[in-house]
């Protein structure tokens, strides 16, 4: 018995504690702020890639075109015509466009016209005929006509404005998004092209090294078979163009992939790609340059950062709606129209009735309503949206983190594959020089044919590896040209002032309510 005593009493409390907690006034934590822009002065001087004023170091909209390739260029235009994505994402951005429609109602009155008709019997034994008996059994026609019947809540807080702003920032939003999905496609589709092209390049070295690790491999087994070899060597030949020949399956596989990748960039299945690094391909090799206002106009060219600071605009425009929930609310309700009523046996002069001037009706009603107790859903619904406002501050400042980041480790990979190619092209001369020398001594009769082929295999698995790091050179290229935006221009301007909803002119009246127990 003292048990259940002691544990009702901790029920009540403990269905009390939120109610008395949901009107108490919110506590005023800081807001997460939006970050400066990360500096990179000292990466840019490091990575030796030389910076343009103006719009100039910027990438264009078409910026695969500088890799001047036909092909390439009519792979991205079919790419973006029918990629299933990018389809998607224009299908949402114009769920966000009519949300425009739908929030910007809000502020117009609501216009309505009625026509009714009602046929009404009264019981002979019910309430009606108790009040008046003479109403048992009556059967009534009714009719009602309202040409206007007009609702318009009163903005005065400017909640339904803020919903428009807030819908406009979504829009905005998916705008950005749509243009980070169209970024992200297009670089795919160059990074899928450019792999692919080299890995073809590559394996036409590799079937060349297999049909010399062939020759090598019949070389060792003649001088065995005559025995001026041993049996280790040919093994050692064997091996060699056993791995020669799975290194050119492994690449046909590799470009079978990037074909694949290719068709369903593209919309289209694997078929629509086969065999299509079977011809003679050209890519030109591009240096990208760097805009000299690169950490300022980072905003203005990044659609993901676009998108992310109007996502924290909305939510900031949410907050003050929410806010204006603790106010009073205005609305005005007009009606006008006409109405009739007969009994069913003089149904004929319903219409006469109706048309008449002694049928108008009319109602103007405006209304007050204050939010007295809402036992915490006010205040939690501010919460909720404060909450938001503050994930979406943080998000922004992630991508914003993750941009330099981006922009530094294109210009890092930049520098890197530059220096290992150029490395790269001294090796290779070095052993276009040893396989001369191998040549003379072959022509002056001092060494055999084993060595000029040999050499010769050398100098192409040199030219192999610089054929990667040359791939490795484009890729990065394009990671560049995607750091900064691909071409992206319209996100606002690095000075525009960012939201601040807790500097709200209404906060006090907000605070006043709550601490009155409102909300």
């Amino acid at each position: 018995m003292r048990f259940r005593k002691s544990f009702l009493r901790l029920s009540v409390l403990a269905g009390a504690a939120p109610l008395a907690a949901g009107c108490m006034p919110t506590a005023q934590e800081e807001r997460a702020e939006f970050m400066e822009t990360p500096s990179l002065g000292r990466t840019v001087a490091a990575s030796g890639v030389r910076s343009v004023g103006s719009e100039k170091g910027w990438p264009g909209q078409q910026w695969w075109s500088a890799f001047r390739s036909a092909e390439l260029d009519r792979i991205v235009e079919k790419a973006l015509e029918d990629n299933q994505n990018l389809r998607k994402a224009a299908g949402t951005l114009k769920e966000a466009e009519a949300g425009i429609d739908v929030a910007s109602s809000r502020l117009t009155p609501y216009v309505e016209s009625d026509l009714s008709y009602r046929q009404t019997r009264y019981a002979e034994h019910g309430v009606a005929a108790g009040l008046n008996p003479n109403q048992a059994g009556l059967e009534k026609s009714a009719a009602f006509l309202n040409p206007i019947s007009a609702k318009w809540e009163l903005d005065f807080w400017g909640k339904n404005r803020a919903l428009l702003d807030a819908s406009i920032g979504d829009a905005l939003a998916q705008e950005g998004e749509l243009e980070q999905t169209r970024l992200l496609l297009t670089t795919s589709v160059a990074r899928a092209y450019l792999r692919g092209y080299v890995l073809s390049e590559q394996l036409k070295l590799a079937r060349e090294l297999t049909k010399l690790r062939r020759e090598l491999r019949g070389l060792a087994e003649t001088r065995y078979n005559t025995g001026i070899e041993t049996l280790d060597i040919v093994q050692l030949a064997r091996a060699a163009e056993e791995s020669a020949a799975r290194r050119e399956a492994s690449l046909e596989a590799a470009i079978s992939i990037q074909e694949n990748a290719l068709a369903r960039l593209m919309g289209e299945g694997p078929d629509y790609a086969r065999n299509l690094f079977a011809g003679r391909k050209s890519i030109a090799p591009v240096q990208p340059a760097l805009p000299k206002r690169l950490p300022v106009e980072l905003l203005a060219h990044r659609p993901d950062l676009m998108a992310a600071l109007r996502r924290a605009e909305a939510w900031a425009d949410r907050i003050h709606a929410a806010k204006t929930m603790f106010l009073p609310s205005i609305d005005l309700s007009v009606t006008a129209g006409l109405e009739a009523s007969v009994t069913s046996s003089q149904f004929a002069k319903l219409g006469g009735y109706l048309f008449n001037p002694g049928a108008m009706v009319y109602s103007v009603t405006p209304g007050l309503h204050l939010p007295i107790f809402q036992g915490g859903k006010l205040t939690g619904n501010l919460e909720i949206q404060r909450a938001d406002y503050d994930q979406a501050v943080d998000a922004y400042n992630e991508t914003l983190l993750a941009a330099a980041q981006q922009v530094a480790d294109a210009l890092a990979n930049l520098k890197r594959f530059k220096s290992e190619y150029e490395s790269q092209s001294r090796f290779i001369k070095a052993r276009k020089a040893e396989l001369q020398l191998a040549r003379i001594r072959l022509r002056d009769g001092l060494r055999d044919r084993r060595e000029v082929v040999q050499e010769y295999a050398d100098m192409l698995d040199a030219i192999f590896i610089q054929r990667g790091l040359e791939g490795d050179k484009l890729v990065a290229a394009v990671d560049l040209f995607q750091a900064l935006g691909g071409g992206y221009d319209a996100g606002p301007a690095a000075n525009e002032p960012r939201p601040a909803p807790e500097t709200d002119p209404i906060n006090p009246v907000v605070n006043a309510v709550q601490s009155l127990g409102g909300g």
